[in-house]
């Protein structure tokens, strides 16, 4: 074991007690479900944490969604680079609490080593990540040798664009020769892995009313109009009724994936699909994952089982999210997909669509020396060439830092493999994965250095 990989080892106690500290915190970014004081204190861990690490003017900035990002910068030495490293302190909502094995918001060891908690990988285990990297150099005694600038966004997970519209504000503040954006993972644990495309996101709301108010289903049922089924038929609209492949009228559904596969047993694993359940859509899982736009209905308002009353629903709303693939503008999915439910409204029933959030796809360009360097250390630390793959999910800000820097690398990396369950209950990080990848962009910041000389 080098030096290097040894002293990471010895730090990886703090890295669980760091992540088990930052876990504990409810960083959800939406105030209708937890208090912004919760984000506002895992923003100022994570500023101590960096000044601790050796970051200076590490500061807490608004940004115009009302949430806070962490800024920090370390000058870099004559004629080295500067490396931005990105990640984000919000995390998504627990959702069914009765679904998680162990408290959400409490770092719990598994029996199969892995550590479970919500942010455990997405994002907080690539917090923890950079601190210890950054941690190891400086134990060796090294300076470390290139520049830094270090950002944390505080509302990620909610998609209202806040880092976004600050970056396009200060550009200055961000400018670095490669971007770490480490908000993403390898293929598997044990195998290094760059992302090199993300699909583009479209979430709306489309509200249906059809009555004044709830009427008796005995006394009207049958010609009075249900809103709720009219809203039931406008999403099973989205889907071939007999593959569930997406299909929105004026969109591509139809692109393949030329890039690393994704064997359809390991997909039914990772998903956690339940025996027997088929899986939707046509051509290979890689296709439908990274190529093709993928809809999905994220909640329903209507009225409960238990509760419900006897009653014609007057009115009934759900979320919609649509993935978009690279090649595919975001705002003319968006377009289709706004049409395309408003003319599938069945019985005269009354639409209203209101669009939450858009983000661009984003494919990534692969032949600069950072990529380079990336490769070295990924190769030096898990003994196989770097892997390169797709990503179903959207960072919305790696466009917009790509039409800021346009000569700047944008790499996506991290902890977050597929069994971390990000999003869902019983997320968890593989801690072999924070301490690989800690060691990964150790070595890439020697490399990268050394590069530019």
């Amino acid at each position: 074991m080098s030096e290097l990989a040894q002293t990471i080892a010895e730090l990886m106690p703090r890295a669980k007690a760091d992540l088990a500290e930052l876990v504990a915190i409810p960083s959800v970014a939406d105030p209708r479900q937890y208090p912004p004081e919760a984000c506002h204190r895992a923003a100022q861990w994570v500023a101590d944490a960096f000044t601790e690490a050796g970051l200076r003017d590490v500061h807490l900035v608004e940004t115009p969604d009302g949430s806070h990002a962490v800024l920090g910068h370390r000058p870099p030495p004559p004629g080295a680079p500067t490396v931005l490293l990105y990640c984000h302190y919000d995390v998504q909502p627990p959702l069914d609490d009765k679904a998680w094995t162990t408290p959400p918001f409490t770092l719990t060891e598994g029996a199969d080593g892995r550590w479970y908690g919500r942010g455990t990988a997405d994002c907080k285990g690539n917090i923890v990540m950079h601190l210890t990297a950054l941690r190891a150099l400086t134990a060796l005694g090294e300076d470390l040798p290139v520049g830094l600038k270090f950002v944390a966004e505080g509302s990620e997970e909610q998609g209202t664009g806040g880092l976004e519209a600050y970056v396009a504000q200060h550009s200055e503040q961000f400018l670095a020769d490669a971007l770490l954006v480490c908000d993403t993972g390898n293929a598997e644990v044990g195998t290094g892995t760059a992302t090199i495309t993300l699909r583009g996101l479209v979430d709306l709301v489309v509200s249906v009313e059809t009555l004044k108010s709830e009427v008796h289903s005995g006394m009207f049922g049958g010609p009075a109009t249900d809103a709720l089924a009219a809203l039931i038929q406008m999403l099973a609209g989205l889907r071939d009724p007999a593959t569930g492949a997406t299909r929105i009228d004026g969109l591509d559904c139809e692109g393949t994936w030329d890039g690393v596969p994704y064997d359809e047993a390991t997909f039914r694993r990772d998903a956690g699909l339940l025996d027997g359940v088929r899986l939707t859509g046509t051509g290979t899982v890689a296709d439908r994952l990274w190529a093709r736009p993928a809809v999905t209905v994220l909640g329903i308002d209507c009225p409960p089982v238990v509760g419900s009353a006897a009653a014609v629903p007057a009115l009934a709303r759900a979320r919609v999210s649509l993935r978009v693939p690279p090649g595919t503008d975001a705002n003319a999915a968006r377009e289709a997909l706004t049409k395309h439910l408003t003319e599938a409204a069945p019985w005269g029933a009354r639409v209203t669509v209101e669009t939450e959030g858009t983000g661009s796809p984003f494919r990534a360009a692969t032949d600069g020396p950072a990529y380079t360097a990336l490769g070295k250390a990924m190769h030096h630390v898990y003994g196989k060439p770097l892997a390169f793959l797709g990503q179903g999910g959207s960072i919305p800000l790696c466009n917009v830092l790509a039409s800021a820097y346009p000569r700047a690398e944008i790499i996506l990396m991290g902890v977050e493999e597929p069994r971390c369950l990000i999003h869902a209950p019983n997320e968890s990080v593989d801690p072999t994965e924070i301490e690989h990848m800690a060691h990964v962009e150790a070595l890439f910041l020697r490399e990268f250095a050394a590069a530019s000389q």
